[in-house]
């Protein structure tokens, strides 16, 4: 997939997901596209991609990145106290009730972060982001991380098929909260897949049966504190990770 080589080298990840008000996930993706991802790309950090959760029609899910775990508090402090937010945050907070599930990670090796792909172009790409993200949520037994990264690696290479970009794997950054004021989970570790899926039917008739594979070889290992969480989301229209026409 093509990327953006400046805007590279996020070593810090929040996998953020929220749950909005009955009916009122539309109104809340709109603020988002339209007010958030250029602000933090501003202030240093990244908008991997933001995206809804087919089999929770509350959920919208996005990705968060910072250079360095230093920058966090920076960067947050800078967007939660300016301006933008100041501006915005009451209508936003009113159709979202819970922002707290959020699992901060790492990628599994340094050269492995998430793809920053370019923005979404409003000219070229009027239609929207489009394609299918699938993120794997795989909860590990601690003391075991290294042992099941490596059973996972080996597992994930069946998911190289025509029609699938894999976006990153992550694992739990086990570091304080540097800032409280946005709780993180603390139920951990965790290592997370995610990937980009041409459409519909590569997901249906070859990458879920794969999937499927090794969430069960890999619970059967032992290794894992219970099944493995499967998410699959829309981007938003216009979120960066996402399926571009154009990719190899």
């Amino acid at each position: 997939m093509e990327s953006v080589q400046h805007l590279q080298d996020y070593q810090v990840v929040e996998f953020r997901r929220y749950v909005t008000s009955d009916g009122e996930l539309a109104k809340f993706v709109k603020y988002f596209d339209t007010y958030f991802p250029e602000a933090f790309e501003q202030l240093g950090a990244m908008v991997f991609g933001q995206f809804t959760e087919r089999d929770h029609p509350n959920h919208f899910t996005w990705l968060r990145g910072f250079h360095d775990i230093n920058a966090r508090p920076i960067v947050n402090a800078a967007f939660y106290y300016g301006p933008l937010w100041k501006e915005h945050r009451v209508k936003v907070n009113a159709i979202l009730p819970d922002s707290d599930n959020v699992i901060l990670l790492r990628p599994l090796h340094p050269d492995q972060g998430i793809t920053v792909l370019p923005a979404v172009d409003p000219v070229t790409e009027d239609h929207g982001a489009q394609g299918v993200v699938v993120a794997q949520i795989f909860a590990v037994k601690k003391g075991s991380e290294e042992a099941f990264a490596k059973q996972a690696e080996a597992a994930f290479g069946a998911y190289r098929i025509d029609g699938v970009h894999p976006a990153g794997v992550l694992v739990s950054l086990d570091v304080p909260n540097n800032f409280p004021q946005l709780p993180i989970r603390t139920d951990g570790p965790f290592l997370v897949w995610l990937g980009v899926v041409r459409d519909n039917s590569t997901l249906d008739k070859g990458l879920a049966p794969r999937l499927a594979s090794a969430e069960q070889s890999l619970l059967a290992g032992g290794l894992l504190r219970s099944a493995p969480e499967r998410v699959v989301m829309d981007p938003t229209p216009r979120s960066r990770l996402r399926w571009l026409p154009m990719s190899p």
